[in-house]
């Protein structure tokens, strides 16, 4: 996944999530920082929204179930690992993974997971807390490598 598949994602979402929420136009138009114009534009599927319009609804209404199921959980954790390339974390809890992903390898107290949505990797220990996320399957193996070896 890349930033341009979660703006399309988004711009075919905007106007379930504002109607979840029960927004008008003119409101979600405010939350967001844009014109009404543009909403309904983007709502209309005229025009898309700017990375940073599709970052400020991954934020701001990450408890959305629209917006969840549309990325197999949190939108913001996707939007962040393709911002920054990869995600290391400081140790955030998560529910351990039971719809949205699939477990690829274990090592030792890690377990690397792929998410069946989004399609990216993270690295969780065994009390759930994940420690790094990323798209790159490589990138993820090498790191779980790396964690497995630490806590010998």
């Amino acid at each position: 996944m890349n930033k341009d598949e979660v703006v399309l994602i988004i711009a075919k979402k905007m106007k379930l999530v504002r109607t979840e929420y029960n927004y008008t136009q003119e409101e979600m138009a405010e939350i967001l920082g844009l014109s009404k114009k543009t909403l309904v534009q983007i709502e209309k599927e005229r025009i898309l929204p700017s990375w940073t319009t599709v970052v400020a609804i991954c934020a701001l209404f990450q408890s959305s179930e629209i917006v969840q199921s549309a990325f197999g959980g949190s939108a913001l954790e996707v939007v962040q690992t393709i911002a920054h390339h990869q995600m290391e974390y400081k140790k955030e809890k998560t529910m351990g993974g039971h719809i949205w992903w699939k477990e690829i390898e274990k090592r030792g107290d890690f377990c690397l997971q792929q998410n069946i949505v989004s399609q990216h990797y993270r690295i969780l220990d065994g009390e759930n807390y994940r420690w790094f996320s990323t798209f790159h399957k490589e990138e993820a193996i090498e790191k779980l490598v790396r964690f497995g070896e630490q806590v010998k």
